[in-house]
């Protein structure tokens, strides 16, 4: 009976539904790769890469003087800039897919309450994110440009670089989508016991000087950008001590679900 200790029949169990697992993620990745070319092949197609970077520097634009224009310091940059710009559009489009293939993919390992606690954290934080990168394009972009060229010399003929120009919408981009995550953090935090609600209370004072900071860090030396990203970080901080509370109580793990000591 010394075959009942040979390790691969220890495996044999456990060796299919692993390469099954690979199996699926790989599905799982192509389906998602192919969501990303089909906007990227829709956007190539309307409204093309070049109306895209006119659509992203459209409210720059709108703040220059009289026939201002942007410029391309690098001989490629007319090329490379605008396809940078349809890529990452391609992905923002196809972000819901890919979300749900991940999701897909790690549902059935969890437990029902697990499940009512992901998903609304995977759509609420998608959201969030969206609404923070619509919030700087619509409202910030518009106030922070006329700010800053209010303060520069008749002397000065205002001409962008487009590149400098990328680099600076990404970042902003970037900050404001991760600032409008704050209550998904709070959430989190509150949910997995790590902080409780009368200490995310009573840190509040402290929060708001955490995001005047954090603002004057990762915004343009402007008062108008600070305040626009402090802010909606103060009063979304509130919203997910709100939302917490609500969170926490209807994704609470039922008796029969809940994990036993030592399983």
């Amino acid at each position: 009976m010394a075959s009942d200790n040979n390790p691969q029949d220890e495996l044999a169990g456990t060796e299919q539904p692993f390469v099954q697992h690979l199996m699926e993620l790989r599905d799982r990745l192509v389906k998602a790769a192919i969501a990303v070319g089909v906007a990227l092949a829709v956007l190539a197609i309307f409204p093309g890469p070049a109306a895209l970077y006119d659509i992203l520097a459209a409210p720059l634009v709108a703040s220059l003087p009289a026939g201002g224009k942007l410029i391309a310091t690098s001989v490629i940059s007319p090329f490379l800039v605008p396809l940078k710009i349809m890529l990452m559009t391609a992905f923002l489009l196809a972000l819901p897919v890919v979300l749900w293939q991940v999701w897909a993919f790690v549902a059935p390992g969890l437990y029902s309450h697990e499940k009512k606690l992901v998903l609304p954290l995977v759509i609420s934080s998608t959201l969030l994110f969206f609404i923070g990168v619509a919030f700087c394009y619509f409202f910030v972009f518009g106030q922070v440009f006329k700010f800053i060229q209010s303060f520069a010399p008749k002397s000065i003929s205002a001409t962008p670089d487009i590149e400098s120009y990328l680099d600076f919408v990404l970042s902003m981009f970037l900050a404001f989508g991760l600032a409008f995550e704050v209550p998904i953090v709070v959430i989190v935090l509150a949910r997995m016991g790590l902080v409780s609600i009368e200490k995310l209370k009573g840190f509040r004072s402290y929060f708001i000087v955490v995001a005047f900071v954090a603002a004057a860090i990762v915004t343009p030396p402007d008062v108008v950008s600070q305040l626009a990203l402090a802010i909606p970080m103060c009063i979304l901080y509130e919203i997910g001590i709100w939302a917490a509370q609500i969170f926490i109580k209807h994704t609470q793990a039922p008796p029969e679900e809940a994990p036993t000591p030592g399983s």
